[in-house]
C-alpha cells in the first residue's frame, strides 16, 4: 500500500477499550501484511482515578477514552512486536521522557535495535498529565521540559554506544561503557512531539524530526514557520528534519477537533483525502493513523476502507 512518496504508519492502540495483547499484536501483523512502513505505540502507564490535567488534543480538554480502559506499557509491548515482525518499523508516539531512567531507556532501545536489525524509532515528549507523574513518583512535573532535554541527550549517547558520560543540571552520568550500540547510526532516530514554542525549539535543537498530532494544515502552517525560525537560530537546515503527522481517523463520522471545527482525518472520504493532500503541500510525507473506538470489527472495517479508499488517492 505504500508508494514512492508517502510512508504510512499505524498506531496500534496501547490504551483504550481495544488495548489487549491480542488486538495490538494482530494490528501490528496486519500493518506489516498491508505494507505499512511503521507501527507506533503511545505512552501511558496508569490513569489516576482523579485527573484535573487538561488533555491538549481535545476540544474539551477531556481525555478521549475512559480512565478505566486497558493500558499497555509501550516499551514492554515494543519487545513483543519486534519479535513478531520482520519488516515494519516500530516507534513510540510519543514516549514521556521523564517517566523512565534515560540510561536504561537508551540501553533498551539499543537492544531493541540489535534484535530488530535497525527498526526502532524513539518518539519523545514531555507529557501532560501531572497526576500520572505523581503516581510514578518521577521527576517534578514543572521541570519536565528541561529534564526531557537532558534525558534525550543521555538517551542518544547510551543508545549510540561506546564510552559515554553526561553532566547536566538534572542528570549526571560518570564515564560508562555502553556496548553494543544501536545498529542505526549514530543512534535510533529521535522524533520529538509537541506543538508549543518550547517543543519546537526542542525539535530544532535535539530532534531528528517532529511528530505533530491532530491539527489540520491551517493550524500547522504557522507551527512549521516557527520551527524553521528555531532552526535558523541554531543555523540548522529545517529540510533535514523528518516530518511525521498523526491523525485519528473516522471514515463515518466527522468529529469535533481542538478548535471546534471538524477534526482532520474524520468525515467523508473526499474530506479525509483533502486533509492529507493539504498536509503534503506543507511538506509532510509520513503519517500515522489510528482508529479510536471500542469495537474491533468496526476498527478492522475502518482500516480496510482507509487502505482501499483513501491511500490510493494520496499522491503527489
Amino acid at each position: 500500500m505504500s508508494n514512492d512518496t508517502v510512508r504510512w504508519g499505524l498506531d496500534v492502540g496501547t490504551y483504550g477499550a481495544l488495548a489487549t495483547g491480542d488486538n495490538v499484536l494482530n494490528l501490528a501483523l496486519l500493518a506489516e501484511r498491508a505494507g505499512f512502513h511503521s507501527v507506533w505505540l503511545a505512552d501511558h502507564v496508569v490513569f489516576p482515578v482523579h485527573v484535573e490535567s487538561r488533555y491538549p488534543y481535545s476540544p474539551t480538554g477531556a481525555f478521549p477514552t475512559p480512565a478505566d480502559d486497558p493500558v499497555l506499557e509501550p516499551t514492554a509491548a515494543m519487545g513483543v512486536l519486534i519479535g513478531a515482525t520482520t519488516q515494519v518499523h516500530i516507534g513510540t508516539a510519543v514516549l514521556v521522557m521523564p517517566y523512565r531512567n534515560p540510561v536504561l531507556l537508551g540501553k533498551m532501545f539499543a537492544t531493541y535495535d540489535q534484535f530488530s536489525a535497525g527498526r526502532v524509532i524513539l518518539g519523545a515528549g514531555v507529557g501532560w498529565m501531572r497526576e500520572e507523574f505523581e503516581a510514578l513518583a518521577t521527576q517534578p512535573f514543572e521541570d519536565r521540559g528541561a529534564i526531557t532535554d537532558e534525558y534525550i541527550e543521555v538517551f542518544k549517547r547510551v543508545a549510540g554506544g561506546g564510552e559515554v558520560e553526561f553532566s547536566g543540571e538534572h542528570y549526571q552520568l560518570a564515564a560508562t561503557h555502553a556496548y553494543p550500540g544501536s545498529m542505526q547510526r549514530p543512534h535510533p532516530p529521535v522524533l520529538i512531539g509537541g506543538t508549543s514554542a518550547p517543543a519546537l525549539r526542542r525539535v530544532a535543537r535535539h530532534g531528528d524530526g517532529w511528530i505533530s498530532v491532530a491539527l489540520g494544515a491551517d493550524a500547522l502552517a504557522p507551527k512549521l514557520e516557527q520551527l524553521a525560525r528555531s532552526c535558523a537560530e541554531l543555523e540548522r537546515d529545517p529540510d533535514e528534519l523528518r516530518l511525521v503527522h498523526k491523525l485519528f481517523i473516522d471514515l463515518e463520522t466527522a468529529r469535533a477537533g481542538v478548535g471546534g471545527d471538524r477534526e482532520p482525518g474524520t468525515g467523508t472520504v473526499p474530506q479525509i483525502v483533502d486533509d492529507f493532500l493539504r498536509l503534503m503541500a506543507l511538506g509532510y510525507r509520513e503519517f500515522i493513523v489510528r482508529y479510536r473506538g471500542d469495537d474491533p470489527d468496526i476498527q478492522a472495517q475502518q482500516l480496510h476502507r482507509f487502505v482501499e479508499e483513501v491511500v490510493p488517492k494520496i499522491q503527489t
